[in-house]
Formats: structure tokens, C-alpha cells, sequence
């Protein structure tokens, strides 16, 4: 069929050489009538074929690249959210303090942890560590239980808030390392936290 189609094209081409040729010998100033080329149907509607299909391609790039873009942009804005959120945990208190003799969390102590879990279920590869510490008051074995049970307190809490168990690890150290060595009301107070440490 192409063979065709080439032998068609080249026949007419050799016709109209012939016809220019003689048209040329019998009058000098007659100019022979301007030549269109002859597209047969299958032709031009190839070429149009042609077209409609670089233009389908034409309008996927620009679809695809419309959609990088938007994705990017997303991607963009997921990063901003994440820095964001991040920022508002590190800038978050990270000591917290209880009562004599209590590990039930205090009320001002929930705006910094709910900052904490928005970071650690918004980032699972965060981790940290929850060191539950006493004052001296107290023998050391009660003193490593109830800072155990502080830790676990604020473990509580943060698992609440959606946190994975996994991203946890708590520890008490008792009255082993004080905050404040000062043996008062103000010193002890110090000494009765939890210390959120990332790692």
C-alpha cells in the first residue's frame, strides 16, 4: 500500500517535469501554472492522524507536569506543616512537675505534651525518653517506684494523644540525679519531674 501511495506521488511528479519541460520550449514567456502537490485522501488523513496525536501527547506532558506540580506543592506544604510542628514541640517545655507524693500530670503541664505527641504521630521515626525522677523524701525504693510511675503518667498521656507505644522508652532514676540540691520546699519541687528527652 505504501508502495503505492510513493509510486503515485512520483508519477505525478514526473508528469508535471514533463509538462513544465515542454511548456518551457514552446513559449519562453508563459509560465507554467504554480504545481500543488497531490496529497491523496490516505494522505492528508495520515497527517491529520499525525497532529491529532502529537497534540493528545502535547496535552498528557502538560497533564503530567500540571500533576508533578501539584504534588510537589503538596509536598511543599506537608514539609512546611512537619518543620512547623516540629518547632512548636522543640520549643515546648520538656520538664514536668508533680506534686508531693503524686504522679498525676498537672494541668499546665498538658498544652507542652499535646505539642510533644502532634511531633511524635507526625514524625514516627521520632523517639524519646521519659526519665521520671523524686526528691530525696523518702526511701530510694519508693523513690525509683514513684518515678516510674511519673514516667508511666506522662507515657499515659502521650499515648492518648495517638503517640506508638514504640516511640517511648521510660526510665526512673529516683532521687539519683536532683535537678536542684537546695533541701526545700523550692528545691524539692525541682527535684518531683519528668524530663521528656528526645533521641
Amino acid at each position: 500500500m505504501k508502495f503505492l501511495k510513493q509510486a503515485k506521488v512520483a508519477g505525478t511528479i514526473v508528469i508535471l517535469a514533463v509538462l513544465a519541460g515542454c511548456a518551457g520550449q514552446v513559449n519562453e514567456e508563459v509560465k507554467a501554472p504554480a504545481v500543488e502537490p497531490v496529497v491523496s485522501k490516505e494522505t492528508a488523513s495520515s497527517a491529520s492522524t499525525n497532529e491529532v496525536d502529537s497534540s493528545a501527547e502535547l496535552a498528557a506532558k502538560a497533564k503530567a507536569k500540571a500533576k508533578a506540580a501539584a504534588a510537589d506543592a503538596a509536598a511543599d506544604a506537608e514539609r512546611a506543616t512537619a518543620e512547623k510542628i516540629k518547632s512548636k514541640a522543640m520549643a515546648a517545655d520538656t520538664l514536668f512537675f508533680f506534686e508531693f507524693d503524686r504522679s498525676d500530670l498537672k494541668q499546665d503541664a498538658l498544652n507542652d505534651l499535646d505539642a510533644h505527641a502532634k511531633y511524635l504521630t507526625a514524625d514516627r521515626s521520632a523517639k524519646v525518653r521519659l526519665e521520671g525522677h523524686a526528691d530525696e523524701r523518702g526511701t530510694r525504693a519508693y523513690n525509683l517506684a514513684l518515678g516510674e510511675r511519673r514516667a508511666n503518667s506522662v507515657t499515659r498521656y502521650l499515648v492518648i494523644q495517638g503517640v506508638n507505644r514504640s516511640q517511648i522508652e521510660s526510665v526512673s532514676y529516683g532521687e539519683e540525679r536532683p535537678l536542684s540540691l537546695v533541701r526545700d520546699d523550692s528545691g524539692w519541687l525541682r527535684n518531683r519531674r519528668v524530663e521528656l528527652i528526645y533521641q
